[in-house]
C-alpha cells in the first residue's frame, strides 16, 4: 500500500508529462528527415547538430509510446511513434541488419555505422514498446535485429555480447543491463519469442561475473574474459547502476516467477548508503562507499526512485515510500523544469554543469514516472 503523499506525487508526475514534457519534446524535439533532435538549449529551444545518436531516436520513440498509452493527443503520439519506428527500421540499420550509432541530420543515413550493443538494446526496447502500442512493423523489425545480433554479436566463448564491433578491449556491464531491459520489454510484446531465456543468460552473467563476491557490489568494467579488472577500473562503481539493477532484478523475478535474486537487498542498501544527506544520488564511489565523483545527473535520481519503488513493492513499506517521495521531490524541485525539460547535470557544489538539455534524459524520467504511476495505481 502506498501513502497518500506518494499518490499525490504520482498525480503531479502525470500532469507534468501530459501538460509539459510531451508537448515540449513533440514541438521542439523533432527536426527534419523524420529525426528526433539531440538536445535543446537551457531556454528549451532547439539546437542544430550535424548528427544525432541512434539511441536518442530509440529513447524518444519510447517516450511517445508512453504518451500514447497515457492518452496524450493520440494522433500526434502515433505519428511520432511511427516516425521513430521508421528510423529504426530503415536509416538506422546497417546492411547486415545491425543498428549503427549516429545518423546524419541531412538525411544521408548513418554517419557512424559502428555497431554498439547499448544502442542496439535501446532500439529493441523502443520497438518492443511500439509493438505493445499496436505498431504492426515494430516486432518484425525487432526480430530482424535480434537475428543479426545472434549471428554477429554473441560471445560464444565467454558469454554475453560484444559491446561493439569491432570488439573493444574491455567488457562492460551497462550495455548488457539494457539488453536485459530490452528482453523484458520484448517478452511482454512477444511472450512466445524466447526472450526470457535470453534475459536469464544475462542475469547468469551478472551473477557469475559482474557481481563482486566480496562486496556484493556491481562492477562497470571487466577484462575480455569477464575476469575482474584491477585498479580504479575495478574499484570505482556507480550507485545509479546499483539502483537500476535492483529494479531490473525485481522485474525479472516478476516476469519469470523465479525467486528474487539474493543480491537485491545488498545492492540497494549499498546504493542507499551513498546518497547525500538529502537523498541525492551521486556519480561514483569506491567499493568501500567513499565518494569518488560527487557531481550528479538526472538519470541517477530516476534510478534511485525506481529502486525505492521496487523495494516498496517487495514489502519494505514506510521507509521506501518515504525515500520515493524524497527522490521525486529532488527530481521535481531541482532537475525538472515547469516547461517540460530538465537540468541534466550539477557539479559537486550544486551548480549547473551543462549548457544543453539532452533529449536522451527523457527516457529515464518518463520511465521512472511510468513506474510511479503503476506502483501507486494512479
Amino acid at each position: 500500500m502506498t501513502s497518500s503523499a506518494l499518490k499525490r506525487r504520482a498525480r503531479e508526475a502525470r500532469t507534468w508529462m501530459l501538460d509539459a514534457c510531451f508537448p515540449l519534446w513533440s514541438r521542439e524535439g523533432t527536426g527534419g528527415h523524420g529525426l528526433f533532435r539531440e538536445a535543446l538549449d537551457l531556454t528549451h529551444k532547439p539546437l542544430d547538430a550535424e548528427t544525432v545518436r541512434v539511441r536518442v531516436q530509440a529513447r524518444q520513440t519510447y517516450v511517445f509510446t508512453e504518451a500514447l498509452r497515457l492518452g496524450w493527443e493520440s494522433e500526434r503520439s502515433e505519428r511520432l511513434v511511427d516516425m521513430g519506428v521508421a528510423t529504426l527500421k530503415g536509416p538506422a540499420r546497417r546492411s547486415d541488419g545491425l543498428v549503427g550509432t549516429r545518423l546524419d541530420t541531412g538525411g544521408d543515413g548513418l554517419s557512424d555505422a559502428k555497431a554498439d550493443l547499448y544502442d542496439t538494446a535501446f532500439a529493441l526496447y523502443a520497438l518492443s514498446r511500439a509493438a505493445r502500442a499496436g505498431h504492426e512493423e515494430a516486432l518484425a523489425t525487432a526480430r530482424s535485429i535480434l537475428k543479426s545480433v545472434d549471428t554477429m554479436m554473441v560471445d560464444i566463448e565467454f558469454g554475453g555480447y560484444a559491446e561493439t564491433l569491432p570488439k573493444g578491449r574491455q567488457r562492460l556491464q551497462n550495455p548488457h543491463m539494457h539488453m536485459l531491459e530490452a528482453c523484458h520489454g520484448l517478452h511482454v510484446a512477444d511472450p512466445e519469442g524466447g526472450h526470457l531465456d535470453r534475459a536469464g543468460r544475462i542475469v547468469k552473467l551478472f551473477t557469475e561475473h559482474m557481481l563482486d563476491p566480496e562486496t556484493t557490489t556491481l562492477g562497470e568494467y571487466f577484462k575480455p574474459d569477464w575476469s575482474a579488472e584491477t585498479g580504479e577500473a575495478h574499484d570505482i562503481i556507480e550507485p545509479g547502476h546499483q539502483f537500476e539493477w535492483v529494479w531490473l532484478l525485481q522485474r525479472h523475478a516478476a516476469l519469470t516467477g523465479e525467486d528474487l535474486h539474493p543480491a537485491i537487498p545488498y545492492l540497494y542498501d549499498f546504493a542507499v548508503g551513498t546518497l547525500d544527506e538529502d537523498g541525492r544520488a551521486l556519480t561514483s564511489v569506491h567499493r568501500d562507499g567513499r565518494i569518488a565523483e560527487a557531481s550528479r545527473r538526472t538519470w541517477m535520481q530516476t534510478e534511485a526512485l525506481k529502486a525505492h519503488l521496487a523495494m516498496l513493492e517487495l514489502g519494505n513499506g514506510e521507509v521506501c515510500d518515504r525515500r520515493a517521495v524524497e527522490s521525486f521531490d529532488i527530481l521535481m524541485d531541482e532537475y525538472l523544469t515547469p516547461e517540460g525539460g530538465w537540468i541534466d547535470k550539477f557539479d559537486e557544489h550544486g551548480q549547473v554543469a551543462t549548457e544543453t538539455m539532452p533529449a536522451s534524459t527523457g527516457y529515464h524520467v518518463v520511465l521512472a514516472f511510468e513506474e510511479l504511476l503503476r506502483v501507486t495505481d494512479v
